[in-house]
């Protein structure tokens, strides 16, 4: 299996486990992240987007070798959707996942281009 293939099947796995982890045990946590202008109930934004990541995740593993450059483009385009929950959790102060200090909630922000680039050169066939 050559690198690409596992850093795909990878990514694939933390999405899926993200995903799960939205709808078991880390809901409380990731409704930290949730925007207050988000027009549904931070439970239920939680709920949805765990759903999209497990469904994301199943699909960057198991999609055709022919599919996966825009599968990879639809998961980039959903991390950088949930930024402005990061952003949200940083200038709100909220504590979750250990990120306790502004220091560390403002670190969590620069996450997302390496998960952006993750999606993009896993899957560009």
């Amino acid at each position: 299996m050559e690198t690409k293939e596992i850093s795909r099947i990878a990514l694939g796995t933390f999405l899926i486990t993200a995903g799960v982890g939205h709808l078991t045990f880390a809901r409380k946590e990731f409704q930290a992240q949730v925007p207050d202008w988000v027009p549904l109930k931070k439970d239920d934004a939680v709920i949805y987007s765990g759903i999209a990541e497990i469904l994301l995740g199943t699909t960057i593993i198991a999609t055709p070798k022919k599919h996966r450059k825009t599968v990879g483009k639809v998961v980039a385009t959903f991390f950088a959707a949930v930024l402005p929950g990061n952003i949200a959790q940083y200038k709100n102060r909220r504590d979750s996942f250990g990120l306790n200090t502004d220091n560390q909630r403002i670190a969590r922000l620069f996450m997302q281009a390496p998960l952006i680039a993750w999606a993009l050169k896993s899957t560009d066939e």
